[in-house]
């Protein structure tokens, strides 16, 4: 299982290399050429939100991307430090993680004011998302968010 972890202040600047970065190794590891444009999308949504969380919450520690090639789908987590609302787990969940899979976009995600939020860009965000990516869960927290998405790779051919 291969990974690159990718860390960077929390400034729109960087979401361009962000997804650059997570298309040259989505391509590395096999994803199909035809999904290549999604990945670069979805991961752009996921950082832009990051950042804007980052930003309207004063926050300065920097947004990650953790890209993971496993053997047959390849996934990439981009990380705020955002906490979420409600600082207590679901039962059976770990302390400081509230998953919310397949979520509603913008339930219960982004932190106190994220009904509020510019007009509602970062539900809108999330339900571009939901719409790039089949495999999706948005996990909020009291030490942040993570948006993960995973897509299959393509299986190699081997000829005679």
């Amino acid at each position: 299982m291969a990974t690159v972890e990718l860390r960077f202040s929390a400034q729109p600047e960087h979401v361009r290399t962000a997804r650059l970065v997570a298309a040259a190794v989505a391509r590395r590891a096999g994803v199909d050429e035809a999904v290549l444009d999604e990945v670069r999308l979805a991961v752009g949504e996921a950082c832009s939100r990051a950042v804007g969380l980052h930003r309207s919450h004063g926050i300065t520690a920097p947004v990650s991307v953790v890209l993971t090639e496993e053997e047959k789908s390849f996934s990439i987590e981009v990380g705020d430090e955002v906490p979420g609302p409600g600082a207590e787990p679901a039962p059976g969940e770990p302390a400081g993680a509230s998953a919310t899979r397949g979520a509603t976009p913008g339930v219960g995600l982004g932190g106190p004011d994220s009904e509020a939020d510019a007009g509602g860009e970062d539900e809108m965000g999330l339900a571009v998302i939901s719409g790039l990516v089949d495999d999706v869960e948005v996990r909020s927290g009291t030490s942040g968010g993570v948006i993960r998405m995973s897509w299959p790779k393509t299986p190699v051919t081997v000829l005679p």
